[in-house]
């Protein structure tokens, strides 16, 4: 069979695995980009990009590749296209597009002009147009822009091929179906030993590593795959690869699940039962507080609440319980963690062996591994034993947190000055106190060099490799560490039972203590204050800012009758103070009845009003003169 370019989608980060995956599938020119693997086969091959791989999202068959500035040029290339190769008149078609580009501000616009360009060719054709098809559509037509190359192609895959198939019901905030199966694989973990999930949710990891485990392939629950209403579609390929189980394993050890919530334990169990691997899969509901060590070797792959869309009564002490729990009773074994937040990763203790950064959604992450060994990492390397594999220190060296590009990717990019995010995150602080020294010749060129080398300081995973390269850069001097400032007032003290207790807090003139009894009373003054008024007070205050200089706003005037006035607790000068029981008012009423008398219990009641009557002649009932 013939072979074309094919386009196969992933999340950021999961590239090389996709890579490999349709490696091993067979296919040829396997190139990584951004989000994306680029790869040429059959038709074959692209059925098995959709039915056997775990890390793509989208499969993709390129059919036209132009550049363009508008989307009027756009509109004419796609209808010179020959259309009737691909569908017919009467089938629904539907057009999506994702736009990185200046040229192009509104990608529903391109769309639309793309499905008038393929009605329009019909039209000429055979007087008649498709119709566009929403929830189910014959050919669905992906138009991808970046800055003027414009990329039509054919979506093989529908639906996205997250949705396996074997979930019956999900829980709040689940992990995507295809980057839990990239963690697995990123992990190594192909079934050698058990695997726990103690935040397993939904049961998403684990069904997927049950899946690994078996090598069962993913596609086997899904309902039917786009290229199937395709007119080339051949239905004795596909079922060939769908009924080839050869490849399929038997798996020898355990896969465990926990979760705190009863109910969550539920919709696992029936997802695990719904998945067909229930014979490998354990879910129990256990608190991680409880967690045991385990019997046999195990590996630890979980995903727990990050604190942004499921929160907990104290995310701080839950992965500090898990570092914890980690360092006592998982002892010998591998942990690997995925969460949003540094200061988490923090909470832990631990010094990661190997991380990559991802996104869950559209949270930025970061999936870290934990070799848990007992004793000090320097005398586990005086023994000559070390955490780190070659292939880590690889990664290590060039690992970067993400930064979206020019054209809109996310991708690997150099650090610039508007780049804060991360020198300003806790863990970057203290790394960016260093002195530059004194400046020589060139030193615009090194501040350009240093900015490439912070680089490298921020990626340095261990003392050792810290302090290589920080003695062959050479340039940022030693490490300062600055003394407190003194401060004549007295100390700040800590509170009561905590950090801060103000019951000895800082005195001074005219500050005060606040009462050191349980009692919630108010700021009393000092009595150590001099006996000049408040008048006094305030001139020497404006003394002490320069007084009034030139230049200054003037004074506020009111706007009626010249001057604020005294506006505290709502009085004024200019109008009369309130009547007993009444609210005062902050300011003037226009055309306000000085002759007004309140109400008294002897006077008339107020007048009824039907909404019929004229005028404000009060409503005593019919009148004679109607009928």
């Amino acid at each position: 069979m013939t072979e074309f370019r094919i386009i196969a989608k992933t999340f950021q980060g999961l590239e090389e695995i996709l890579a490999k995956e349709l490696i091993n599938l067979g296919a040829n020119n396997v190139e990584i980009g951004r989000r994306m693997v680029s790869f040429t086969g059959d038709k074959e091959m692209l059925y098995k990009a959709n039915f056997c791989t775990r890390t793509a999202i989208k499969v993709l068959k390129p059919i036209k590749e132009f550049k363009a500035t508008d989307a009027d040029e756009v509109y004419e290339v796609v209808k010179q296209i020959d259309w009737s190769e691909y569908m017919d008149v009467k089938n629904t078609i539907l057009v999506d597009s994702v736009i990185f580009s200046d040229n192009f501000r509104h990608s529903k616009f391109v769309a639309y002009r793309v499905k008038d360009a393929i009605a329009d060719y019909w039209r000429e054709k055979t007087g008649d147009r498709p119709n566009v098809g929403i929830s189910n559509p014959d050919l669905r037509i992906n138009v991808h822009i970046a800055e003027d190359v414009v990329t039509i192609s054919l979506d093989s895959s529908g639906e996205s091929l997250h949705q396996r198939g074997y979930k019956t019901a999900t829980v709040a905030a689940p992990i995507n179906e295809v980057l839990a199966a990239g963690l697995i694989l990123l992990t190594g973990w192909d079934g050698e030993c058990d695997l726990i999930d103690p935040f397993c949710g939904s049961g998403t990891i684990l069904i997927e590593a049950a899946l690994i485990a078996q090598n069962v392939y993913p596609g086997v629950f899904r309902k039917e795959y786009a290229f199937e209403k395709w007119k080339d579609f051949d239905a004795d390929l596909f079922d060939r690869i769908y009924n080839d189980d050869s490849q399929e394993r038997e798996f020898e050890h355990k896969i465990y699940g926990y979760d705190i919530n009863r109910q969550v334990v539920q919709i696992a169990t029936e997802n695990v039962q719904h998945a067909g691997v229930k014979d490998v899969v354990n879910v129990e509901q256990r608190d991680f507080y409880e967690f045991e060590q385990p019997l046999d070797k195990a590996i630890m792959i979980t995903n727990p609440p990050y604190g942004d869309r499921i929160t907990t009564d104290d995310i701080f002490d839950l992965y500090e319980t898990i570092g914890s729990n980690l360092k006592k009773k998982f002892v010998g074994n591998d942990a690997w963690i995925i969460t949003h937040h540094e200061q988490l990763f923090d909470k832990i203790g631990f010094r990661p062996s190997t991380k990559y950064a991802l996104f869950n959604g559209s949270l930025e992450c970061e999936f870290r591994h934990y070799q848990i060994f007992d004793g000090k990492l320097r005398d586990r390397r005086e023994e000559g034993l070390d955490i780190k594999t070659e292939e880590d220190r690889r990664h290590n060296l060039k690992f970067k947190p993400h930064k979206k590009n020019e054209d809109g990717e996310w991708g690997d990019s150099k650090h610039t000055e508007d780049e804060s995010h991360y020198f300003k995150s806790k863990p970057f602080k203290d790394r960016d106190r260093r002195g530059r020294g004194e400046e020589e010749d060139g030193a615009e060129k090194d501040r350009e060099w240093g900015k490439d080398s912070r680089w490298k300081m921020l990626e340095a995973e261990d003392e050792e490799e810290a302090e290589i390269i920080n003695r062959h850069l050479g340039r940022w001097g030693d490490r300062r560490v600055f003394a407190p400032r003194e401060d004549a007032r007295g100390g700040r003290g800590d509170r009561k039972g905590g950090f801060f207790d103000r019951s000895e807090g800082r005195g001074g003139r005219d500050r005060g203590d606040r009462r050191s009894d349980d009692r919630r009373g108010g700021f009393s003054r000092d009595d150590r204050r001099d006996d000049s008024s408040r008048e006094e007070r305030q001139d020497a205050r404006k003394n002490f800012f320069g007084g009034k200089r030139e230049g200054d706003r003037s004074e506020r005037s009111d706007r009626r009758d010249g001057g604020r006035g005294d506006r505290r607790e709502g009085f004024r000068g200019d109008r009369r103070p309130s009547r007993d029981g009444e609210r005062s008012f902050g300011g003037d009423r226009r055309d306000r009845r000085d002759d007004y008398r309140p109400r008294r219990d002897g006077d008339r009641p107020a007048r009824k009003f039907d909404g019929q009557s004229k005028g404000d002649r009060p409503f005593r009932g019919r009148r004679n003169n109607e009928d």
